[in-house]
Order: C-alpha cells, then sequence, then structure tokens
C-alpha cells in the first residue's frame, strides 16, 4: 500500500473569488484578532525602516532585527553606514541572506540619499525605487509604513492568502497587488498589508494553515479547508 502524502497548500491553485460581500466582514474580523497591524521590523527613523526591509529581501525579520540591533547603535544615519563601508557593514549584517549584494547596495543607497535626497528617505515611488536594492515591494512597504499611503507590498505571505482566500487571486505578484488594493474597503486600505502579512505568517500558513483558529474561516473560499480544521 502506498504512502498517504498529506497535500501541498503551498501549491495549490487559486481559489475562486471571493464574493464582495465578504471582503469587509474578512477584514472586520482580521482588525478584531490582530489588535497591532504593524512591521515585525524594529526601527526608529524612516531610515532605519529602510534600510531593515532591504535587508529583509529573502530573510526573516528575526535575522534582520538581530543585525540592526547590533548595526543601528553604532550606525543609524546615511553618513555613519557609508563611514562603514561594504567591509564594515558586512560584519554586520553576514548572518543575513545575500549579505554580500545587499551590503553593496545599502552603501550605494546611503551615498544616493546624501547626494540626491538630502539625506532623507523620499516619500514618492519614482525616487524611492531609483535607490539600489529598492524594488516595487520595498517601495511599497516604505510607503504604507513610514508615510502613510495605501499601498499594498505583497510578499509571499499575502500572494499566499490573496489567491488560497479568494481574496486576490493571479498569477503574478502585480496581478495580485492590483485587486488588493481594488477591493480592500478604503478605511482598511493602510493596515491592510499588516492584516494580510501577520494573518498568513501566523495562521494561514504555506503548508499546514491553522484554518480551526482562522478568524476569517467562513469567509475564505479555500476548498480544502476542512481538511485543516484541527490545526
Amino acid at each position: 500500500m502506498s504512502k498517504t502524502v498529506k497535500h501541498k497548500t503551498a501549491d495549490t491553485p487559486p481559489s475562486r473569488r471571493m464574493p464582495n460581500r465578504d471582503v469587509r466582514p474578512f477584514f472586520e474580523k482580521l482588525a478584531a484578532t490582530i489588535d497591532e497591524p504593524v512591521t515585525e521590523l524594529n526601527y526608529d527613523s524612516n531610515f532605519e525602516l529602510l534600510i531593515a526591509v532591504i535587508l529583509s529581501a529573502q530573510a526573516t525579520d528575526v535575522s534582520v532585527n538581530i543585525a540592526t540591533k547590533q548595526l543601528y547603535p553604532i550606525a543609524n544615519t546615511p553618513e555613519a553606514i557609508l563611514a562603514l563601508g561594504e567591509d564594515g557593514l558586512k560584519s554586520y549584517i553576514k548572518n543575513i541572506g545575500l549579505y554580500n549584494t545587499k551590503a553593496k547596495n545599502v552603501i550605494k543607497t546611503c551615498r544616493d540619499l546624501i547626494e540626491k535626497f538630502d539625506s532623507t528617505v523620499p516619500d514618492n515611488r519614482k525616487d524611492l525605487e531609483s535607490l539600489a536594492g529598492v524594488g516595487r515591494k520595498t517601495a511599497n512597504v516604505v510607503l504604507n509604513t513610514a508615510f502613510g499611503q495605501p499601498t499594498m507590498a505583497v510578499d509571499t505571505h499575502i500572494f499566499r492568502v490573496g489567491n488560497r482566500t479568494g481574496l486576490a487571486t493571479g498569477k503574478t505578484v502585480l496581478i495580485v497587488e492590483k485587486k488588493l488594493v481594488e477591493r480592500i474597503p478604503e478605511d482598511f486600505i493602510v493596515d491592510a498589508h499588516h492584516y494580510l502579512i501577520l494573518h498568513g505568517r501566523y495562521t494561514c500558513q504555506a503548508r499546514t494553515p491553522k484554518c480551526g483558529a482562522c478568524p476569517v474561516y467562513e469567509e475564505c473560499m479555500f476548498k480544502d479547508k476542512a481538511t485543516f480544521l484541527e490545526l
């Protein structure tokens, strides 16, 4: 007899589209469950946030926080990090994946911030995306978290949650991002990024979603959700 293999939910196709009537209750329930819809990256300034987000690409927030806990007391301005140089910066971030490339990007970003933006983090997409290591997702995080703009940064968690729940389905990150911005109620749009990422990180997990503890179980369109009720 062949061994039963548990279904890999991370690889499931998109669910059916969530009905419009369920979108507001979906976010109301997440808001009632998640008290603090904020990033788990530690920072005390817009610059610290920008650097932390650059470092977080393909890395965990935990690993970034470990690195910045040592880095920021020593250097937390563009000038101070630039003075460290690539090698000096690497000594603080070597626990983070792709740290060689990230060190190079951070140093270039610091130089550009000083020379082009008076050492101030830009509050618009065009200028942010001109910085090394800053793509659309990073820009969206900074615009949303630092400046309160209604942007949606779609990472692996949000991409999964959007497709699995039927809230916003699509084959690409950009498609999911645009659908989310279109569907999310205006009064939830600023915090929606954090509601969705925290829900994906701790409840709607990739391979073993905790459907039994899910506050939006009724609204979710995932056809196999009953299978995971005991988790």
